[in-house]
């Protein structure tokens, strides 16, 4: 008779998809399994040859994980016997038990009662991303980066030389929370003078993150008898920060020069700005009106909250200097951050104030958090001084500009009649204007289940009324490659979603020019029309069939095509304007103004006639 042989199931599993080593993963499964009371003290585990087959590894991984787990106390080896759970501690598992009361259920917390829970933190109002963004084929999101664009191995030395025995023995030390000096003077000689500003290291603070300096300095400056004024549309965890001081709150609108300068700021104790690239339209404060603001705060007696956002992403124009380094009265609080390719992981910003505030924020961030991690500081101010951020910077740079300047002609190409963008001068976004009746609600959706993620405007608007028909785009989280097919998709969903445009004569189905009255219409004309960006456009129609185009407020970008008839519809294409493809249309006139259609009878462009060409 047949002997049967047990079979048991392995004691844990590995995972294929992690990024950890296999010896790392014994490790930790092991000590998961003390800790759970699978091992108790005493207890003999499998053997290194076991233990590898019921899992198909070498032996030789299980023996060195069981060796670093020796050596660290967690094991232990006793001579021709075997490897044991250690016996430092007694285990508390099982020993322990309910001397009174019960579970409280889901809900029901005394902590709960308004006796004690004294403030309910609400959610900031902004667009809550898909933790799974990343599967989606076009996510069009600010702020969140492909793994492309981080320095992992610039940094790895960073951290390694931060964790020199020299290096933890300076950092370790408890010093008052002071912060890394070497951080400090990295900030203050390479990356503030960018900016203009001169600061003495009294005069700077880090912090964790960007939104941490703004934690700190709505605690100082604003309570409920403090009149703000902040950006209409703004950041909305700024706005809930000092609702939560109970400031009394000013909305103050943004133009395509930034905020607009009035009247209405003269009775602020406070205006919270965002002038290099304001949030979230990406326009940039002009320098009149930087100067004005100035002028005005110094006037009416009010400070200024400068968040320098996306400071050093200029590309589309030259960089203005901070709002601090041109106040003369010590009225501007200046916070920024490291490059936000390091948010995620590296969490680093800092205040520049007056020396006496920079005291207050201390203390009062002592209270709090404490210093951010004085192990990061150290990595950062290596990555600094090694020049591993300038080197940084400059390939991110170059690569959202790229895509910008993608994102700007696939918009310009596909959506010209019906989106609108704001003039931005860098950074990594555009705010996007769509067609009057479209709802964005609906648009956000429907581009969802296209694979195409977008961010709606309403919650980075305070007031009730604010437009529906808004969404930003941005560049940070997909490559150069898919930015073109990602908007054509997009341009299809606001297509379906958008009612049939009967407003005009001539783009109803069929209403368009007969192949003979183009060729009589077309020739020698001057068209005048704007980018989707809002510059003007010049094209001129040659009689010969060549084409050639101006764009930009001096002319600067410039190309030359061609044009042609092919039966009722008008043919276009230029040599690197437009992706160098040939595009079809129909063609219908309203007065001066020529009508760009589709085969059903949608606008798809438009241009005021000039004079014709002699």
């Amino acid at each position: 008779m047949a002997r049967s042989v047990k079979t048991y199931a392995p004691l844990f599993h590995l995972d294929a998809e992690t990024t950890l080593s296999l010896q790392e993963q014994i490790r930790r499964r092991v000590i998961a399994a003390i800790a759970a009371g699978i091992f108790l003290p005493g207890q003999k585990l499998p053997s290194s040859r076991k233990l590898a087959k019921e899992l198909g590894v070498s032996r030789n991984t299980v023996f060195l994980a069981y060796q670093l787990l020796i050596a660290d106390g967690h094991l232990e080896a006793k001579r021709r016997s075997g490897i044991y759970a250690a016996n430092v501690i007694e285990h508390p598992h099982g020993k322990i038990s309910r001397v009174a009361g019960h579970n409280a259920k889901a809900g029901e917390s005394i902590v709960q009662a308004p006796r004690f829970l004294q403030r309910e933190i609400a959610l900031s109002g902004s667009y809550q991303c898909p933790p799974d963004w990343q599967k989606y084929k076009f996510p069009f999101i600010e702020g969140r980066y492909d793994k492309s664009l981080f320095p992992i191995h610039e940094w790895r030395e960073a951290s390694r030389l931060a964790l020199g025995v020299k290096e933890v023995n300076e950092w370790s030390l408890d010093n008052g929370e002071v912060d890394d000096a070497s951080l400090i003077e990295e900030i203050r000689t390479k990356l503030l003078p960018r900016r203009g500003i001169s600061a003495r290291p009294d005069e700077l603070l880090i912090t964790v993150g960007e939104q941490q300096a703004l934690f700190l300095a709505t605690q100082l400056f604003a309570n409920q008898n403090t009149k703000v004024a902040v950006e209409e549309p703004s950041l909305p965890a700024l706005r809930q920060l000092l609702k939560m001081r109970k400031a009394k709150l000013h909305h103050q609108n943004v133009d395509d020069e930034g905020i607009h300068i009035d009247d209405r700021l003269d009775d602020c104790d406070l205006v919270c700005v965002s002038p290099s690239r304001q949030r979230p339209t990406g326009v940039t404060l002009s320098l009149d009106r930087r100067k004005a603001l100035l002028e005005k705060a110094q006037r009416q007696d009010f400070l200024i909250l400068e968040d320098d956002f996306e400071c050093e992403m200029n590309y589309l124009g030259g960089a203005l200097p901070a709002l601090y380094s041109l106040d003369d009265s010590g009225r501007v609080i200046y916070v920024a951050s490291l490059s936000k390719v390091l948010a995620p992981g590296v969490r680093l910003g800092f205040m520049v104030a007056p020396a006496e505030v920079i005291a207050q924020a201390r203390r009062l961030r002592d209270i709090t958090t404490r210093r951010p991690s004085p192990n990061n500081q150290r990595a950062a101010a290596f990555f600094l001084s090694l020049g591993h951020y300038d080197t940084m910077l400059r390939r991110l740079t170059a690569v959202c500009e790229e895509r910008l300047i993608a994102l700007r002609d696939a918009l310009n190409h596909y959506r010209p009649a019906s989106i609108a963008i704001a003039p931005v001068k860098g950074g990594t976004t555009y705010w996007v204007r769509g067609p009057d009746k479209l709802d964005v609600s609906l648009l956000v959706r429907a581009a969802e289940t296209c694979g195409i993620l977008i961010e709606p405007a309403k919650g980075w608007f305070a007031l009730p009324d604010g437009p529906k028909n808004m969404f930003r785009l941005g560049v940070t989280s997909l490559p150069v490659k898919m930015i073109r097919d990602g908007i054509m998709h997009l341009s299809r969903v606001i297509k379906e979603l958008d009612s049939p445009q009967q407003d005009n004569a001539g783009t109803a189905n069929g209403n368009w020019l007969s192949h003979k009255q183009l060729k009589s219409r077309m020739k020698g004309l001057t068209l005048l029309n704007s980018t989707v960006y809002g510059e003007p456009c010049t094209i001129e129609l040659h009689k010969d069939g060549r084409m050639s185009g101006r764009s930009g407020y001096a002319g600067e970008d410039q190309d030359v095509g061609r044009w042609w008839i092919e039966g009722d519809k008008w043919v276009r294409q230029w040599d690197s304007w437009a992706f160098a493809e040939a595009l079809a249309f129909h063609v219908s006139f309203v007065g001066d103004t020529v009508l760009w259609l589709d085969d059903d009878g949608h606008e798809v462009d438009r241009a005021i006639v000039s004079t014709p060409k002699e």
